[in-house]
């Protein structure tokens, strides 16, 4: 019913109608960047479009359409303050191609819209580069070229209106001939920057800052997407080492933590580079995904600066005072790493007064309760013998005896803390005891400073997937955590981590967090194995998509040349492959052409040798005429010279409708045709 509905549309209603849907298709995957009020505009803008081809009505005055044009660059500019720039420049790319809709009067409005339709699918990949995105790409780019054909396919009486399904059929195999053009100059074109350019899906969420307000970790339980992938050249470091060091966090205001003034900081670099690394060493690829922060969470303890291999080859890393490897700016790209991390390391086991002032600052009047708590518990005589060494270590030892025998509870909804009191460790500490890894660190840091300990905040990830895809490591925003740092006089910082001591499998294991029922996906809570392996499989192909497209960098390009051949790849060398590939793929299609242009069934063949003799023997003969009608006109041209040749046209006529006929051997028409050649 759908199909004789649709058939019945006169039809410049039905190619509209498919023309706005590909529009609608194309500028679908732009809804969520630009402004509300500019995808409400160009959705009316559509649909009046859709009910002029319904109703068949005429087209919009061009006042109308000036009107429109002025109102959109009056939203643009109140939006964005500008006319030009990526977001601007985009939202009126296409409030152009919806305006062009409305003046579609002649062919040549048509292609406007086309290729306004292929530079916007192309801006698509200024937002994701993810696989995701390229199916649409393509998806929407099969439909615009489809469109193209079928504007120029024209009605005819015998075949009337010219069919879509054909039309899609056709730019199919126009884009499957084109691939192979496609992949050579993707492998071979330069790559002088990263490959899409300017991408904004860098500013990723990995569930990381530069500050952590108290309860706030919990909102990245939901978030299961991808952090990091890393794959070892060895062995991988035992479960209870796999921690990645992020930003670290020192400053306290009473529900907040955030990272030290960095002007400060540079005061504490003495000693910052007296780094041990004892143990056996892991060498590792990581992939990062994007970052909205300059602290590189990298694998504890890195003491050598990772080597950047895509897209940022030429990327400085440095070393900062809390032993967290720095950027220069926010990674605003996937990136990936070579580098070499010691589960085993001592570190700047001296402090000046500076540093162990602020490590030790808590604010005035802050937590009283659990402030006196700790007070008590340092002054406690098993701890008056220790030397300040041993005695930080032992205080660490019975924080974390408190937690394992008292009752605490790890859990991802411990209830808001702080709305009924602002000292949020009393609350948790004293009273109410649920809370995640954020929470048990911050307490454990508050109170070794109310004993005189320095202690700090380091935030990152731990752990990773049990089962690796495609031989990666697979970290997810989900492993987020946050464990705690002491002083030791003479060995430097210490790591602890409380929420070993609460929920031993969180650390042991790995485990990422896991939201509460209810806000998890249905078919996560129906069937785990399923959706696991649906998740993974799906990450797995992606991941392909990122090391083989994405990551392809000008590297892989000059070992492709020394495949070729070339001992000492370049630019140049780069060039005269391309220049290669150009003159291959000209040659191609000229032979392509020739041979395209040529009979390729045996009678065409046969008919064109004979047409070529007659034309030299001076007879002009038709190609839709039979070689009996040949025959006379060889023996009117000729005479009985023709004879021969004549007959043994008549043979080949009765050979070709009368089976049981032998056929003429062409040695025969050639010699008697030779002597009527002039």
């Amino acid at each position: 019913m759908i199909k004789t509905w649709w058939s019945r549309l006169p039809r410049d209603t039905r190619d509209s109608f498919f023309l706005l849907a590909v529009i609608t298709a194309v500028m679908a995957p732009h809804a969520g960047h630009l402004p509300v009020w500019a995808s409400a505009l160009t959705g009316l803008m559509l649909l009046w479009r859709a009910q002029i081809a319904w109703r068949q009505r005429p087209l919009p005055s061009r006042w109308w359409l000036v009107a429109i044009v002025a109102l959109y660059a009056t939203l643009t500019w109140l939006t964005f303050r500008t006319l030009i720039g990526r977001e601007a420049g985009i939202t009126l790319l296409t409030v152009l191609m919806a305006l062009k809709t409305l003046e579609l009067r002649a062919r040549r409005d048509a292609f406007v819209v086309f290729f306004l339709g292929f530079f916007l699918v192309l801006t698509q990949f200024l937002y994701s580069q993810s696989l995701l995105t390229a199916i649409g790409a393509l998806v929407s780019l099969w439909g615009l070229l489809a469109a193209v054909v079928l504007a120029q396919m024209p009605s005819t009486e015998l075949q009337g209106v010219p069919s879509i399904g054909i039309a899609a059929r056709r730019a199919a195999g126009t884009t499957a001939l084109g691939l192979p053009v496609m992949i050579l100059l993707f492998v071979l074109f330069p790559r002088i920057a990263p490959l899409w350019g300017v991408p904004t899906e860098a500013i990723g969420k990995t569930g990381l800052s530069n500050q952590l307000e108290f309860g706030a970790m919990n909102e990245i339980a939901n978030d299961d997407s991808i952090a990091m992938r890393l794959k070892f050249d060895g062995a991988a470091p035992p479960p209870d080492q796999r921690y990645f060091r992020g930003p670290v966090l020192t400053r306290f205001d009473g529900k907040t933590w955030r990272a030290p003034d960095p002007r400060a900081s540079q005061s504490w670099l003495r000693g910052r580079d007296e780094l041990e690394t004892p143990g056996p060493a892991f060498h590792y690829q990581l992939t990062l995904e994007p970052l909205r922060i300059a602290v590189l969470p990298l694998l504890e303890m890195s003491p050598g600066a990772p080597g950047t291999a895509l897209p940022l080859p030429d990327l400085t890393l440095t070393r900062g005072p809390e032993l967290q490897w720095l950027s220069p700016r926010p990674i605003t790209e996937r990136l990936r790493l070579q580098a070499t991390a010691h589960a085993s390391w001592r570190a700047s086991p001296h402090m000046n007064r500076l540093q162990k002032a602020t490590n030790l600052e808590l604010p005035p009047g802050g937590n009283p309760r659990a402030v006196a708590w700790a007070q008590a518990l340092a002054r406690e005589p098993r701890f008056a013998e220790l030397d300040a060494g041993a005695r930080a270590q032992a205080l660490a030892a019975a924080l974390l005896n408190h937690v394992r025998n008292n009752d605490y509870t790890y859990t991802l909804s411990p209830g808001r803390y702080g709305e009924t009191t602002p000292h949020v460790i009393d609350e948790f500490w004293l009273d109410r005891r649920l809370g995640f890894c954020e929470h048990f660190a911050s307490a454990f840091v508050v109170l070794m400073r109310a004993m005189g300990v320095p202690a700090r905040i380091v935030t990152g990830f731990q752990g990773w997937d049990a089962e690796p895809q495609d031989g990666f490591f697979v970290v997810r925003n989900a492993n987020a955590h946050a464990w705690a740092e002491y002083w030791v006089d003479g060995q430097g910082w210490v790591r602890s981590d409380p929420t070993a001591a609460v929920a031993p499998t969180r650390v042991i294991q790995g485990l990422a967090l896991q939201p509460q029922p209810g806000t998890y996906n249905v078919l996560g809570q129906l069937n785990p194995t399923l959706w696991r392996a649906m998740r993974n499989g799906w990450e797995t192909v992606n991941n392909r998509w990122q090391q083989l497209v994405l990551n392809y960098s000008r590297q892989n390009q000059f070992d492709l040349l020394k495949t070729m051949g070339f001992e000492r790849p370049d630019w140049t060398s780069l060039g005269q492959a391309i220049a290669a590939v150009i003159l291959a793929l000209a040659l191609a299609a000229a032979a392509w052409i020739r041979w395209s242009s040529r009979p390729h069934d045996a009678w065409s063949r046969l008919r064109a040798r004979i047409t070529a003799r007659l034309a030299r023997a001076g007879v002009t003969v038709s190609p839709h005429e039979s070689p009996a009608a040949w025959a006379r006109a060889l023996r009117e041209r000729h005479g009985q010279p023709a004879e021969p040749a004549a007959q043994w046209l008549e043979s080949l006529e009765r050979a070709r409708y009368a089976p049981e006929a032998t056929a003429p051997a062409w040695a025969d028409f050639r010699a008697a045709t030779r002597m009527l050649t002039p």
